[in-house]
Parts: structure tokens; sequence; C-alpha cells
């Protein structure tokens, strides 16, 4: 946990989005200090003019490369979460050369009951996890 839920528009190679999936898990773990094996990532395709994300009058272009990452997750710090909105943005954009404005993050909060990784039981509750 968190759930990354990664949306983006049809056309990268399937060993981009591999890149993509292993570089948002390795700077999760770093920025949130979560352990190995934590790792909860969806990806979604869209054609293009299903996904229309403007600029919020700040000014910039996005282009077809844009990813939108979404994470469900427990309270994070204030620092914790600006240190893995630049590490993401930063390697993204080493490693694959994405521009940093094609890059939207978005986190959600919830809490340890809010979750049950399967059998019908909050694990983070019961104390298995």
């Amino acid at each position: 946990m968190p759930l990354m839920k990664i949306d983006l528009i049809k056309g990268r190679s399937q060993s981009e989005i591999k890149e993509i999936l292993d570089i948002s898990y390795q700077v999760m773990l770093k920025a949130f200090h979560a352990p190995q094996g934590d790792r909860y990532q969806i990806v979604t395709q869209h054609e293009a003019f299903e996904m229309q994300l403007l600029d919020t009058g700040l000014g910039f272009d996005r282009t077809d490369q844009v990813i939108v990452f979404s994470l469900i997750t427990r309270p994070r710090t204030t620092e914790e979460k600006k240190n893995f909105y630049f590490l993401l943005v930063k390697e993204l954009g080493d490693k694959l050369g994405i521009q940093s404005e094609d890059v939207m993050i978005n986190l959600t909060v919830n809490t340890d009951e809010d979750w049950s990784f399967g059998f019908g039981r909050a694990q983070f509750l019961t104390g298995e996890l």
C-alpha cells in the first residue's frame, strides 16, 4: 500500500510501461518508507480524446505523454508528499525523458480500516500486517 493507479494515453511500449511502473514503485518505497513487496499498481490506457488535463491556469501545455498518478494511501507527512512528487517527476524525466508538466499526481488519504488485501479480512486491523 499505497494503491497506485496510473492513467496514460495508449501508444507506449510494454517496456516503457514496465519502466514507469518500476520507477514509480522505487520512488514510492523511498519517499514513503514502505517495505519491499508493498506493490499495488494498476495501469489504464486511454484514447487521447478520453484524457482532458488542462493546466488550471498555470501557463503550460501537456503533451500526449501525460501520465496521471492517483494514489490511495495512508496519511503521509507534507515532506513525504513533496519528496514523492519531486522524485517521481525527476526519475521519470531522467530515465524516460518525460517532461515534468506531463506528470500529474493526486493522493487520496484513507486509514488502516479501509484496506482488505484478501480473504475478506482487514489485515491491518487483525494484526496480520
